[in-house]
């Protein structure tokens, strides 16, 4: 081995080492510090109030999309059928919604569970059909799509009323008070989590990080809680859409943290054939999986044509899916399986749509985009694919 091999070899040894190193979320936060001093520095616009607000707004629908692909990515399997699963819960919401005079919270739920439905049938076709995932959604991908163009009919474009409940959603701002109050009980509720687990490890005799540690994790949220409320407040105030989002990015943690189903998925997506002999049911762990990815990418759906009060033929088509997948895993989600949390998603649809963003001010044409975006998900693949290797 050369001198030079060994000196490039270097800087990947902790990542490959016994499987203890894990580098957390940080590669994701200073990338993001990285994007905020170089597109801060090169358009003064990029860190105002007023962009910080549209980014948050712009990041909701695509961000939520990204849950449930984690979903599916945390089994070590994927759904190309998410945006087309989007699109179609939106147009059904809508034509519901607005041609057929229903209530919206009304057609919004029968949405959420056809989505669901669909999730189900994905399912059962990859856990009793023995079909791979990647052809089983890819068929969802072009079906659904097929479907969606089929109930939007000639006409193609199905406008949402701007003064109704749905399109509302997305022009619906919360008062400081308020604002602040439920970044208070986020805090809360993550001081508490940490104290809970603390007290079960010790419980079951497992070891306990330092309580330093938990104290400056905390601590970190709170301050960047409330920088966040600080900075969206001097605009418009923090969004509706934000607060749904970041609520189902809580929720789902939770649920996959604290409850025996989030143990599960987890010990599926390490080892199917293991979870099996320990006696969890691992068909129906997948097929619980397929439906929350669909229903995720439902609600994903319904904000993003809330948004921009209507449906179209492009709904939930163009780079959705793509944007979706590229979060999930530039946020610290494994595409083997096993590893991840929905913190993921908030953090690399982040990522992204700062790269858009900041582009955008700055004129950059449309193929520079890509390619960056494309280098960043390539750079993430590589550091999981190369901290996979250490591990047991």
């Amino acid at each position: 081995m050369t001198a030079l091999t060994m000196l490039l070899r270097r800087p990947l040894r902790p990542l490959r080492g016994s499987g203890r190193t894990d580098v957390g979320v940080w590669p994701v936060v200073a990338g993001l510090v990285l994007i905020a001093v170089v597109f801060g520095s090169l358009n003064d616009r990029f860190l105002s109030a007023e962009n910080l607000t549209n980014l948050a707004l712009q990041m909701a629908a695509t961000g939520t999309i990204s849950l449930g692909i984690i979903m599916v990515v945390l089994l070590g399997e994927i759904d190309l059928s998410a945006g087309s699963v989007s699109g179609l819960a939106a147009v059904v919401m809508t034509i519901l919604y607005v041609h057929h005079g229903w209530n919206p919270v009304f057609a919004i739920a029968v949405a959420l569970a056809g989505a669901a439905l669909i999730g189900l049938l994905h399912g059962w076709m990859f856990t009793r059909l023995g079909m791979p995932s990647f052809v089983v959604t890819l068929a969802g991908l072009i079906g659904w799509q097929g479907l969606m163009l089929y109930l939007l009919g000639s006409g193609g474009t199905i406008n949402l009323p701007f003064d109704g409940f749905v399109a509302g959603l997305s022009d619906t701002w919360l008062p400081a008070w308020a604002a602040w109050l439920i970044a208070a009980l986020v805090v809360a509720v993550r001081a508490a989590d940490a104290l809970l687990t603390r007290r079960l490890r010790r419980a079951a005799e497992l070891p306990v990080g330092s309580g330093l540690g938990v104290a400056l994790q905390v601590g970190g949220l709170a301050v960047a809680l409330a920088a966040v409320v600080s900075v969206l407040s001097a605009d418009r105030g923090v969004p509706l859409l934000l607060v749904i989002f970041a609520t189902l990015v809580v929720a789902l943690d939770l649920v996959l943290r604290h409850t025996v189903f989030g143990r599960h998925m987890y010990a599926v997506g390490g080892n199917a054939e293991a979870a099996r002999r320990a006696g969890i049911n691992v068909r129906r762990i997948r097929l619980i999986a397929f439906a929350a990815a669909s229903t995720l990418a439902a609600c994903g759906g319904i904000l993003a044509a809330s948004r921009l009060a209507a449906v179209n033929q492009s709904s939930g088509s163009s780079d959705t899916l793509l944007m979706a997948i590229a979060a999930a895993v530039i946020g610290g989600a494994s595409l083997f399986g096993g590893r991840g949390r929905p913190y993921a998603a908030l953090l690399g649809i982040l990522v992204i749509q700062s790269i858009t963003n900041g582009m955008l001010l700055l004129n950059v044409d449309s193929s520079v985009r890509y390619m960056v975006t494309a280098a960043v998900l390539a750079v993430a693949v590589a550091f999981d694919s190369v901290a996979r290797r250490g591990r047991p």
